[in-house]
């Protein structure tokens, strides 16, 4: 799966996703990561991205020009149906199954916001999908992207390696994932459940779905 990610700032993306399970994707080929830098498009000799808001009020607004240009830049990497995905805390709010539904793209251009916000006249043009990643503002889209970037990559085949991981883990049925336990056995005097030493795989599986239906109900009611 190839991310088109259009960014002022292509060294936080990149930083960001240069280590464990999307590093190994990107190795493996399986996924690709191309940052478009915003700035490189601007059509002023200083490479100048932003301006001050007509109507006024404080921050910066990122220009339609450079936006727009860098947007035609990977879709002519792409094709014709690619899917622009907008970060904004206006947009959608992204779960996991907007996740998997991502997931079957062959291709996405994400759109990174900066300062307080973009010109909306690029944004209508574009039309992109808008998602959010929590009610709270951030600075940008950089972080939003990479969470994007991350909970889709691990749904892609051949990228975490053991594909079951990815079939147990929270929100994979609407529940939270149950209590993991590793080595030692016992622990400050807190002992592993003796059921998951039995060897006995269907009263393991049985425990499983029991805690996580009940952590669910405990914590996350709103998603039973």
């Amino acid at each position: 799966m190839n991310f088109y990610v259009l960014t002022l700032f292509p060294e936080m993306i990149i930083g960001g996703l240069s280590h464990s399970v999307i590093k190994r994707g990107i190795d493996n080929g399986v996924i690709r990561i191309e940052c478009i830098n915003i700035r490189d498009f601007a059509d002023n000799k200083h490479f100048k991205a932003d301006d001050y808001p007509y109507g006024g009020g404080a921050g910066m607004v990122m220009l339609a020009q450079p936006v727009y240009d860098a947007y035609l830049y990977a879709k002519k990497q792409t094709p014709p149906e690619t899917k622009a995905i907008y970060l904004t805390p206006q947009g959608k709010l992204f779960d996991q199954k907007t996740a998997r539904s991502l997931s079957d793209e062959k291709e996405l251009i994400l759109l990174c916001g900066h300062y307080e916000g973009i010109d909306e006249r690029v944004i209508e043009e574009i039309a992109p999908e808008e998602i959010s990643v929590g009610d709270f503002i951030l600075t940008g889209g950089e972080l939003p992207a990479m969470v994007v970037i991350d909970a889709v990559s691990r749904l892609i085949p051949g990228v975490l390696g053991g594909e079951a991981s990815a079939v147990f883990e929270s929100f994979s049925d609407n529940c939270l994932e149950y209590p993991q336990y590793t080595r030692p056995e016992t622990w400050r005097g807190r002992k592993v459940p003796d059921v998951l030493l039995s060897g006995h795989h269907k009263n393991v599986d049985e425990w499983r779905a029991e805690q996580s239906l009940e952590r669910t109900a405990k914590r996350r009611p709103d998603l039973l």
